[in-house]
């Protein structure tokens, strides 16, 4: 069993844990994460399928994973368990976030500024092993790491603020 507590041990487990289930309801993960926000610890299962995610998907997912969850008992602390959908404008970290979203419209913010600038928005048009190209509106390509990136988000309205 994986260590208890803050951390990729829990992520990882709750993963573990999560996946099969949401197999078996026609669901995937999208993300699992572990946060704490103020004195209180939340668990965020994010579960995604083809055509979007239902209130009742959600419902499903909490009601399945709750047992194998008490089961496992990964988390020491007490915590309250969110099922949701990853969301408009939804985090792209893992190597199948991105594959998944290559043609799609996307946000960059870099750590540090490429030619002064920090913000970039543009079309996912490759991705390989943390390297990934961005088409640029006025029609430049910009290759970015994602270790070099604050946040990749996919840009559900276009340059809408």
């Amino acid at each position: 069993m994986a260590s208890k507590g803050k951390g990729g041990n829990t992520v990882n487990t709750v993963w573990e844990i999560a996946e099969p289930i949401a197999q078996s309801l026609g669901l995937e993960i999208w993300d699992v994460r572990f946060e704490k926000e103020g004195a209180d610890w939340f668990l965020r299962v994010f579960i995604d399928k083809e055509g979007g995610v239902s209130i009742d998907d959600c419902v499903d997912m909490s009601h399945a994973i709750d047992k194998p969850l008490d089961e496992a008992d990964p988390i020491e602390q007490s915590y309250c368990l969110e099922v949701s959908s990853p969301g408009l404008e939804r985090d792209l970290k893992r190597d199948a976030h991105f594959e998944k979203s290559l043609g799609e419209k996307i946000m960059v913010k870099l750590i540090r500024p490429v030619d002064g600038q920090r913000e970039f928005k543009g079309t996912l048009e490759s991705y390989d092993n943390g390297n990934f190209e961005l088409l640029l509106e006025d029609g430049t390509k910009l290759m970015i790491n994602k270790k070099e990136t604050s946040y990749v988000k996919l840009d559900d309205f276009g340059g809408v603020e």
